[in-house]
C-alpha cells in the first residue's frame, strides 16, 4: 500500500467514475484500475461496487475512505511543512547575541520575523561571548553574533559577515568634560566612573598601548556589566563615562580624548563548522548586511 494508491482511491471516491478520476489524476483509465485493484487485494476486500459506468463505496470502502483521507491529508501537510522548513519560513531559529549586538539587533531581528515570517519561532539568547560560543558548540544555538576579537581560533566554528562599529568614550551632552571644548586626557576621564561591558584582551592591549598601564580595563573600568543598554542608561543619567560602540547610544556624544581613541568593535556571525545550518538562518544572513550597514553610518 502506498500513499499514491490511497490518493487514487480518495479521488475516485470523490468523483465517482474511473474516467473522471483518471483525468483528474492525469492517468490512463487502465493504470488507475490497476492501482485500485492492487489496493483492494492488499486490504483484502472490495472498496467499490461497480454499477455500470458508475461506482459506489462498499461499507468497507466507507471505513477505509475516512482513514485514507486522513493519511493523504497528513502526508500533504508534512510535505508542505518540509518545503516551508527548507525555505526557512517555519520551524525554529535560535540566535545568541552578545552585549552590543543584543542591544542593536534584537529589535530589528524580532520585527523582521514578526512582519515577514510570523510562523517561525525565534529564540534570542543573550550572554557574553564565551557563554554563547559554548552554547553553540553544545548545539543549543544555531548561530551567534559576538565580538570575534574575543574568540580563540577553533576548527569547530566558522565566522562570516564580519562587521566593525566605531567605539569610543561617550558622555551625556551636558557632562562637565564635554563643556571644555577640547580634548581631555585619560586622567580626566578616570576622574569619573567609567562603565563598560567586558572587553577582549585585544582591546585591553590597544588601550594600554595608547594610554599607558593606567588604561588597563581591570583598573580603569569601575562599572562593568554584560548589558550594553544598562551602562548606556547609567551614562545618560549621571556623569559616568561609557566605553562602547557609538551606535548603541546615539543620544550621547563622543568625548574627545588625547591621544585620539580611533577604536572599533569587530563582530561576526558565528556558526558550527560541523553541522548543517538551520534553514531559517538564511533569513538572518540576508538581512544582517542591511542592518549593519545602517549601524556603521551612526555618528
Amino acid at each position: 500500500m502506498t500513499l499514491v494508491q490511497l490518493r487514487h482511491f480518495v479521488v475516485l471516491a470523490e468523483v465517482g467514475t474511473f474516467v473522471q478520476a483518471a483525468a483528474a489524476l492525469f492517468l490512463t483509465q487502465p493504470a488507475l484500475t490497476r492501482s485500485i485493484h492492487a489496493l483492494e487485494e492488499e486490504l483484502g476486500g472490495a472498496l467499490f461496487d461497480r454499477l455500470g459506468r458508475r461506482i459506489s463505496l462498499t461499507p468497507f470502502g466507507d471505513e477505509v475512505l475516512v482513514r485514507a483521507r486522513r493519511l493523504v491529508s497528513d502526508a500533504e501537510a508534512l510535505k508542505q511543512a518540509g518545503q516551508g522548513l527548507h525555505a526557512g519560513l517555519i520551524g525554529q531559529l535560535r540566535v545568541g547575541l552578545s552585549s552590543a549586538p543584543g542591544a542593536l539587533l534584537s529589535t530589528p531581528l524580532m520585527l523582521h520575523m514578526a512582519e515577514h515570517h510570523p510562523r517561525l519561532q525565534l529564540q534570542i539568547s543573550r550572554g557574553n561571548t564565551a557563554v554563547l560560543l559554548h552554547a553553540l558548540r553544545e548545539q543549543q544555538l544555531d548561530a551567534a553574533i559576538v565580538d570575534i576579537r574575543d574568540m580563540r581560533p577553533s576548527a569547530e566554528l566558522k565566522v562570516s559577515l564580519a562587521f566593525e562599529l566605531s567605539a569610543g568614550f561617550l558622555v551625556r551632552p551636558n557632562h562637565p568634560l564635554a563643556q571644555r571644548g577640547g580634548p581631555v586626557g585619560l586622567e580626566d576621564v578616570m576622574a569619573y566612573p567609567v562603565a563598560s561591558t567586558p572587553l577582549s584582551d585585544e582591546v585591553a592591549r590597544m588601550l594600554i598601548a595608547r594610554y599607558g598601564p593606567q588604561a588597563n580595563p581591570d583598573d580603569m573600568v569601575t562599572l562593568r556589566c554584560d548589558e550594553t543598554m544598562s551602562i548606556v542608561d547609567v551614562a545618560r543619567r549621571s556623569n559616568a563615562i561609557v566605553l562602547t560602540v557609538n551606535a548603541a547610544a546615539v543620544d550621547l556624544i563622543r568625548l574627545e580624548v588625547s591621544p585620539s581613541l580611533d577604536a572599533t568593535a569587530r563582530f561576526g556571525l558565528v556558526t558550527s563548522a560541523k553541522r548543517q545550518e538551520a534553514p531559517a538562518l538564511r533569513i538572518l544572513r540576508s538581512q544582517l548586511p542591511c542592518w549593519t550597514a545602517a549601524l556603521t553610518c551612526a555618528p
